[in-house]
């Protein structure tokens, strides 16, 4: 998803021409991208799996609806502030953000656990380890200009918030499965792009910006992958 703010946000596309001289190397910005997301995704794994042993935790959420939604206003909260005030917070403060939504999107996922068997869950999650690593390597290689995709798939993922929630009245399963198969396609298309968008920021990205870079990448792309999961766990989790 593009979270980038003014600073990283330049004429990227369509120009092989620059006169600035670049800082930071690309491939150690986006090795520090890829080190910052697989770390939140270790930090939420183990969050949601404590979580999901956890009897009163369980009880809790199962007995208050409103702690959940609580949940998704804190992470919404998170990734609007670490994305709006990147170029105001210092790097340190903005992987601090970065990894307590991690913990956060933890205790959200805990449910998985309860709800589908540590087989399937395990089964799907390698099956979208394989296909994020594809796609970003295709978009971390390729020279086609994905930013055109990009806009296409940015309104698709509008269509397939509003049809989610309109969904949640209708109950219409033929709906459920147009969505979640809608959802994979549009994740795993962002990922490509989000792949690109920082490589091509990284290009760009002064040395004292390049954590805070690193920091909201790896939001980016944990996002992606993590609603990638979900909506293949839809399609092959096998329910207790």
């Amino acid at each position: 998803m593009n979270n980038y703010p003014p600073q990283f946000n330049g004429n990227t596309y369509g120009t092989t021409t620059q006169s600035t001289v670049y800082t930071s190397s690309v491939s150690s910005v986006m090795k520090q991208v890829y080190v910052r997301m697989t770390l939140a995704l270790v930090v939420t794994a183990f969050v949601s799996l404590f979580c999901a042993n956890s009897l009163g935790y369980i009880l809790f959420i199962a007995q208050n609806s409103w702690a959940m939604w609580g949940l998704v206003l804190v992470e919404l909260g998170l990734v609007i502030g670490i994305s709006a005030g990147i170029n105001k917070l210092s790097s340190t403060t903005a992987t601090i953000l970065f990894f307590l939504f991690a913990v956060v999107n933890g205790m959200m996922l805990a449910p998985i656990f309860i709800v589908y068997t540590g087989v399937s869950i395990a089964k799907t999650f390698f099956i979208t380890a394989g296909t994020f690593g594809a796609m970003s390597v295709y978009g971390y290689f390729t020279s086609r200009d994905l930013s055109r995709i990009g806009s296409f798939l940015f309104m698709a993922l509008i269509g397939l918030i509003i049809a989610s929630i309109v969904n949640i009245f209708l109950k219409s399963s033929g709906l459920e499965w147009a969505i979640t198969f809608g959802g994979v396609l549009i994740f795993v298309g962002l990922t490509a792009w989000d792949t690109q968008q920082i490589k091509r920021m990284a290009q760009e990205a002064p040395s004292s910006s390049v954590g805070r870079l690193a920091t909201l990448g790896a939001l980016s792309l944990y996002l992606d992958f993590i609603n990638m999961f979900v909506y293949l766990l839809r399609i092959f989790g096998n329910r207790n």
